[in-house]
């Protein structure tokens, strides 16, 4: 397991800001209809060590979160509240997190769900 130093919610915001300074006034309003207080979410077991992951976004049964061992948001399908079912390793920036999932509503391919369907049938 790798070593690291968990973000602090501070530096968090400080991201989200600027990922939503680059963002479109399009994505802007989609994160401003999902945001949630940031807060800290279950990954068993990559988010043990720094005491879960930042949860910061909420749409249908998916978590935006921030991966502080990859420093990079993601999206991930939860079953319970506050606990991140898949680990993802993306090391993206919240404005592109945002455009992927602006991709997958405007019906285009939405990985985290082909992923998702995948792993059921296994």
């Amino acid at each position: 397991m790798v070593d690291w130093t968990p973000i602090s919610q501070n530096a968090l915001l400080a991201r989200i800001s600027q990922g939503y300074a680059r963002m479109t006034r399009a994505q802007q309003r989609l994160w401003d209809a999902i945001r949630i207080k940031s807060e800290k979410w279950q990954q068993h077991p990559y988010g043990d060590k720094g005491g879960g992951f930042w949860a910061v976004g909420l749409v249908a049964q998916t978590v935006i979160w921030y991966n502080d061992v990859e420093d990079g948001f993601n999206r991930s399908v939860y079953s319970a509240h506050g606990l991140i079912d898949d680990y993802w390793r993306n090391d993206d920036e919240l404005d592109v997190t945002i455009q992927c999932l602006t991709n997958a509503l405007s019906g285009g391919q939405d990985l985290l769900q082909i992923w998702s369907r995948f792993k059921r049938r296994v």
